[in-house]
């Protein structure tokens, strides 16, 4: 999965998470059900991108940027888990980027005192520009 992929899925679930809140402010005795809002069931919960609830969101994310691999049966635990770290860790890194990216982006927005533009235009925006193809100099 491309970089600018990841970044907007995490843009999609950090979009999704801001309507979650809302929504347990405004019904906070359907939280704790996974069929209250953003649940299976909410039919407003795929709005942010892939899958319904978070963990939906979130698990298609991370089965798509983790890797598949297969550790020997007869390796050792050290193996292992040199194995399972070799494997994970670029996947990891993208992931940790992505989020990274995104927060330093709204960080930058908060510390400015701007009003003008709200987080949720501001993950739109970048949203908009990740999805556009690079342009050539």
């Amino acid at each position: 999965m491309e970089q600018n992929e990841v970044v907007l899925r995490a843009i999609g679930i950090l979009t999704q998470s801001a309507e979650w809140i809302r929504t347990a402010g405004r019904h906070p005795e359907s939280t704790d059900s996974p069929d209250g809002p953003g649940g299976p069931d909410d039919p407003s919960a795929g709005a942010a991108g892939r899958g319904g609830s978070g963990e939906g969101q979130i698990g298609s994310l991370l089965a798509e940027v983790f890797p598949s691999f297969e550790v020997s049966s007869d390796a050792t635990p050290l193996e292992a888990a040199h194995a399972v770290t070799e494997a994970a860790l670029p996947a990891i890194m993208q992931l940790i980027g992505a989020f990274t990216y995104v927060h330093s982006e709204l960080a930058q927005l908060h510390d400015s005192g701007r009003s003008d533009i709200t987080s949720e235009e501001l993950l739109r925006d970048l949203a908009l520009r990740m999805s556009r193809p690079p342009q050539d100099n």
